[in-house]
């Protein structure tokens, strides 16, 4: 009898340590995007929101926690404020992983707002995947348990741009521009902090800060860069007000380089067009002609969308997030919070690691050239005859950059 019980006890732990081990499989995970689907940026939101979707279908077919995701999309007018009311909606909707990238003053209001959720409504918390705004305060002074960056930060950044413009000595004057939001502001600091570093035979000759998503006519930016004699344009800007910097640029014969973060963004490689031909240089995490899973998937999105996959973290966020769900066996935020940190999984450009620490994920970068396209870079940016092709790479420990963040845990 004692046996029997003992068996059935033995039993019964079994059959319960199973269920657990696949309680997350056939589930539904609601994601909630937030990021604008109106306003000058909206193309690039809608192109972002088309991203999610289509690699939600891919990790819907297959993914090692055996999840689905359904993904709920609030436009929140690339505003702070309107970001938070986007929040409530996401949580109202029962989403409990929230997406947002466009823009680091709304990336900013989503973790404070998350923050005070989360301590209000234990058992109901929310987790942040960033996966494209890059303020580096974010995973430093800011850093916070519940949020999650995919993409490298503006410091990463222009660690790797400023050791590759380190070895071009005709580059002698440089004129920083860039919008005037917690991004910008950040580009136009490391660049002068970075250059002073590894070059400060290099001058600064102007340094120029605009509204975010207002200027419709960037001639008199352009008239000031030709005025300067610089040789080079830094910039982080994005969307809008880039396209609209690089036509200026054109129509005033502006030969300078331009070294930037989001060349590859909608509707600026059509505005940079054969022109630019080696005077374009974009930082980023990724290579359209870098092969392995990235451009067989660039090439569907292209043949699917007529459009330009142009943001890799996304591909990241899925990754990240079913690895951890199958590790931590549940799709709780909690549970796979803790699961990501530290976490070692593979995406389009190998293993890359979120660092417990600040949250940071560690990842090689690329400086890629705006060239023609070319047998053995043949992917067609945004049907211009032209691609971004890689003229440098570095790996992690090249552009991670020290955290001051002092992470604060859920008991």
């Amino acid at each position: 009898m004692n046996f029997q019980r003992r068996a059935l006890s033995v039993f019964v732990g079994a059959s319960l340590c199973a269920g657990a081990a696949f309680a997350q499989k056939g589930e539904t995970v609601k994601i909630a995007w937030i990021d604008p689907l109106s306003g000058l940026m909206a193309n690039i939101g809608q192109n972002q929101l088309r991203t999610y979707q289509f690699f939600a279908e891919k990790f819907n077919a297959n993914n090692p926690a055996g999840v689905k995701f359904e993904v709920i999309s609030i436009d929140n007018k690339l505003s702070p404020a309107e970001s938070l009311n986007a929040l409530k909606s996401a949580i109202d909707q029962g989403a409990r992983y929230v997406v947002q990238g466009l823009g680091s003053g709304a990336a900013l209001a989503l973790v404070d707002a998350i923050n005070k959720h989360n301590e209000r409504n234990p058992g109901k918390e929310v987790v942040f995947l960033n996966y494209a705004a890059v303020d580096p305060d974010l995973t430093n002074s800011k850093c916070s348990f519940w949020h999650f960056r995919l993409d490298a930060d503006t410091s990463m950044k222009m660690e790797a741009m400023t050791t590759y413009i380190k070895e071009r000595p005709e580059i002698k004057k440089v004129y920083l521009i860039n919008q005037n939001y917690a991004h910008g502001q950040q580009v136009s600091k490391f660049a002068k902090a970075t250059l002073q570093r590894k070059r400060p035979d290099i001058q600064i000759v102007g340094d120029d800060l605009h509204p975010l998503a207002q200027v419709r006519d960037f001639a008199p930016y352009v008239a000031k860069i030709k005025a300067s004699g610089a040789d080079t344009v830094i910039t982080g800007n994005w969307g809008s007000d880039l396209a609209l910097l690089v036509k200026a640029a054109n129509d005033a014969g502006l030969k300078a380089n331009f070294y930037t973060y989001y060349a590859n963004f909608g509707g600026t490689p059509t505005a940079l067009g054969k022109s630019a031909d080696g005077r374009v240089f974009l930082v980023g995490y990724a290579d359209y002609n870098m092969g392995g899973v990235y451009t067989p998937l660039a090439n569907e999105y292209k043949k699917r969308f007529n459009d330009d996959w142009y943001t890799g973290a996304v591909y990241h966020a899925y990754s990240m997030l079913t690895t951890a769900m199958a590790k931590a066996k549940s799709t709780d935020p909690v549970k796979v919070a803790y699961a990501m940190e530290g976490l070692k999984f593979k995406s389009f450009n190998g293993e890359v690691e979120m660092r417990a620490k600040d949250h940071q994920l560690q990842q090689g970068l690329f400086v890629v050239g705006w060239q023609p396209v070319s047998p053995k870079a043949s992917y067609d940016v945004e049907n211009t005859g032209m691609t971004f092709s890689k003229v440098k790479y570095f790996d992690p420990y090249v552009s991670s950059t020290p955290t001051s963040c002092q992470m604060k845990r859920p008991s």
